[in-house]
């Protein structure tokens, strides 16, 4: 690993241009992308969260640059517990679920989908809850029974739950009619 790298993901912070930064810095240098992804999968590294706001900007933009990374990816998301990390994650989740030119394992398929359930039963952060709710919904349009385990989970307790939660299970709700 390029220890300047790190130190520069380290050093990085949430705000919108320092991301932005980083993630051009990969897609015009892909051989840091590796690092990247080792730091982000790597749940021990307390800069993990950091790695993953910024690959959720690389493969939100160039998505086909996971392929490589994919079976670690969809094997560590039941490992993370940062909330910081499962919002960036969640969102690359929703991005594999909706995307039609990635062919998942039905191995990935099944991690994916149940750390998206765990997540949303887990977390008390309407956007990991939003994000995993929508992945879930594109998933279960291929196995209907997660459409049905999704609204039982958004369900209960729907009253005791932020507007921005429950605004995400109106719409959800809707799509699933």
């Amino acid at each position: 690993m390029n220890t300047a790298y790190y130190h520069s993901i380290a050093n990085s912070t949430a705000h919108r241009k320092s991301r932005d930064d980083h993630k051009d810095f990969v897609l015009s240098h892909p051989e840091y992308l590796k690092d990247l992804v080792e730091i982000g999968l790597n749940t021990q590294d307390k800069n993990h969260h950091k790695a993953c706001w910024i690959l959720e900007l690389v493969w939100e933009e160039r998505l086909e640059l996971i392929r490589p990374f994919l079976d670690d990816f969809c094997h560590t998301l039941s490992n993370v517990t940062s909330d910081s990390a499962i919002r960036s994650l969640s969102k690359i989740c929703l991005f594999l679920a909706q995307n039609k030119t990635l062919t998942l394992t039905e191995t990935q398929e099944e991690q994916i989908v149940e750390a998206c359930l765990d997540w949303l039963i887990q977390t008390d952060k309407a956007a990991n809850a939003a994000y995993s709710m929508r992945a879930l919904y594109y998933f279960g349009k291929k196995q209907p029974w997660i459409h049905e385990e999704l609204k039982h989970i958004v369900s209960r307790e729907f009253v005791n739950q932020t507007p921005g939660y429950r605004s995400a299970v109106k719409d959800l709700l809707k799509r699933l009619r």
